[in-house]
């Protein structure tokens, strides 16, 4: 999971502090802001006036509907420099102090790559038909150049992996890119600023063919290149940590190869120089579609799409044409910047206009905005078997005209909106995750009215938490993947081509800037142990339920569905308190024979698991207590 773009809104903008939470939290809850966005005609066949939200619908999905989980290779496997993986950008990144919460690293996270069957393991309990993952590009190629060295050890590590996933009955579903450039392409070419990264990208994409196409048939080429471009090179909240503001994400790409070298010895020029991360997304993702279709599609039968991101945008006032022109501007700046490129061969008119004339009012001589070729509009345009959506969240969005002064210019100032959140909306755990379940259904009917009703898996939903003691009767987690889901099922009744759904995410696991405070997964991590064990959240019984009957079968059976999902995970509860109790005691003996322990150590690793595990134990007497005096 990425963060989101509210994260970013300067502290200027109108707050929205007013906030209703779906359960208690032990975390502290940041206020919600506004923020800004741009302007275009509605699209003619989406109507923006219509949002009949409807009630609970229950019935099942088509047959053959592939129900899933999924995680990414940084987020989940540790063994961070084991084996000859090479360094990423996100293992430099983590290292450096202050960038991430506590300053957590993902060096072990989870320990998946020691755990293949454990892990397979919890996929077949909850029944799920397939799997979301990524490869790590340094575990196979280390330095990421192919002709210096490919690891045969991380080519066995994904062969296992893959190998157990069909033994089980359990798709694989690869993402290529999920963030993890190697480190050496950063540090030698400049990473994705580097048009040489189109040819890297498509030989490590290419062995991946060749090494698993023959099991693998559907491939991802990008997760989520929104956050790659806006907070990797824009904000430098995200690895490798750049703030190119008003550039980073728009680089022209006719420029490259004749500023390039300007670009690295002249920073300050950022902003005049056109060198478009954006255009070289595109082309690594249409080139590696390319390759897939001419060398490998005959052979290996096999689908290559794309996994964009995308929040939902709704007018504020539905009835005022300039709330709908902005609404329908957030979803273009954020999902049709890369879907419109591959869909219809060019950027969204309204990108186009707003940034071009954002630009000349900066003096600058062309727009920040690349301008494609009509041979790079015919090569890009239609590569994309199936389109990857990921959708958490939604914001009401109202015309807003920002200043246009150079130093005020960037993605966000470009748009020229406001974003608002209602204060109704629950929100457990992230600070800009609302559970706003409609608005995933009103996502997916544009992109059938925009796109031509593309083949759609869904392949991030979810809901996070944020407390230090983490409750596994996940109550909240249950309601929103009911709700969403349903929503999903409505747009299938619309007509909505969606095929898949993967549920995000399998694990607890590092959460990029977060790290790991805040917690995604249907099975809770125990990251405080070493051997990394896994519980069941009550959300797990629940999904399976969901898996097993295709849907949801009438209210009766799927309100027994969450009694006795809540009830199971009370258990679970009690071997995470008895495990908590081993821990903390073992704690305690290590410490009184190491007298130069810190004392934040002592409070992170007793105190705070004492307090949780008495929290819970308190609890469960209460509930007991409960129980009898109704008897």
């Amino acid at each position: 999971m990425s963060s989101h773009p509210s994260s970013y809104i300067r502290e200027d903008l109108i707050s929205l502090c007013c906030r209703r939470t779906m359960q208690p939290r032990c975390g502290n809850s940041a206020c919600h802001v506004l923020m800004l966005v741009l302007c275009l005609s509605a699209a003619e066949d989406f109507d923006w006036t219509k949002n009949n939200h409807g009630s609970f619908y229950y019935g099942t999905f088509p047959t053959g509907f592939s129900w899933g989980a999924g995680g990414s290779a940084y987020q989940t496997e540790g063994a961070w420099d084991k084996d000859g993986k090479g360094l990423s950008i996100w293992d430099v990144f983590s290292h450096k102090k202050g960038k991430i919460q506590l300053n957590d690293t993902g060096d072990s996270s989870c320990e998946s790559y020691y755990k293949i069957k454990d892990d397979i393991s919890l996929m077949k309990e909850i029944r799920l038909n397939h799997y979301r993952f990524s490869i790590s590009w340094p575990r196979i190629i280390p330095t990421g150049v192919k002709s210096d060295h490919v690891n045969g050890k991380g080519i066995q590590f994904y062969d296992e992996l893959i190998d157990h996933l069909l033994e089980n009955h359990i798709t694989p579903i690869v993402t290529l890119y999920h963030w993890d450039l190697p480190q050496v392409l950063q540090e030698k070419y400049g990473g994705w600023q580097n048009i040489s990264m189109v040819n890297h990208f498509n030989d490590f994409a290419n062995l991946c063919f060749e090494k698993f196409g023959d099991r693998v048939k559907h491939w991802i080429t990008f997760n989520n290149p929104w956050s790659m471009a806006v907070e990797g090179y824009e904000t430098g909240e995200h690895a490798p940590g750049l703030k190119l503001r008003g550039t980073g994400a728009y680089r022209a790409a006719h420029h490259i190869i004749k500023v390039l070298r300007c670009c690295f010895h002249h920073s300050n020029q950022a902003n005049k120089l056109n060198l478009n991360l954006i255009f070289f997304f595109m082309q690594a993702h249409a080139k590696v579609w390319h390759t897939y279709d001419t060398q490998w599609r005959a052979k290996q039968k096999g689908l290559v799409g794309i996994s964009l991101s995308g929040d939902w945008g709704e007018p504020v006032d539905i009835s005022n044409q300039k709330d709908i022109e902005a609404a329908e501007r957030y979803v273009q700046f954020y999902l049709g910047w890369f879907a419109t490129p591959i869909f219809h061969g060019d950027y969204p008119q309204v990108m186009k206009d707003f940034v071009g004339r954002k630009s000349v009012q900066q003096g600058l001589g062309t727009s920040r905005l690349p301008v494609f070729s009509s041979q790079e509009k015919s090569y890009i345009k239609g590569t994309c078997d199936f389109l990857g959506i990921g959708h958490f969240t939604t914001r009401y969005i109202t015309q807003r005209n920002d200043p246009t002064g150079r130093s005020s210019n960037s993605y966000f100032t470009d748009r020229d909106l406001a974003e608002l959140v209602d204060p109704r909306w629950p929100d457990p755990g992230s600070e800009w995750l609302y559970s706003v379940p409609w608005g995933f259904r009103r996502l997916l009917n544009f992109v059938k009215t925009q796109y031509g009703n593309p083949m759609i898996y869904v392949t991030e939903n979810g809901v996070s938490e944020k407390m230090m003691c983490t409750e596994l009767c996940d109550e909240w987690r249950i309601q929103y993947y009911k709700d969403y889901i349903n929503e999903m099922l409505k747009a299938i009744r619309d007509g909505v081509n969606v095929k898949g759904y993967t549920a995000w995410s399998l694990l607890d696991k590092f959460e990029w800037d977060e790290g790991y405070s805040e917690r995604f997964g249907l099975y809770y991590v125990d990251f405080r142990n070493k051997n990394k064990p896994r519980y069941p959240k009550a959300s797990v019984q629940f999904y399976k339920r969901i898996i097993s009957s295709n849907g949801f079968p009438n209210q009766r059976e799927v309100e027994n569905w969450r009694r006795k999902a809540v009830e199971m995970c009370s258990s679970s509860n009690q071997l995470l308190a008895a495990e908590e109790q081993r821990s903390t005691a073992a704690n305690i003996l290590r410490l009184i024979h190491d007298p130069l322990t810190s004392h934040m150590e002592m409070v992170t690793e007793i105190v705070v698991p004492t307090v949780c595990t008495l929290s819970i134990l308190i609890s469960a007497v209460l509930l007991m207590f409960l129980l009898r005096r109704r008897n």
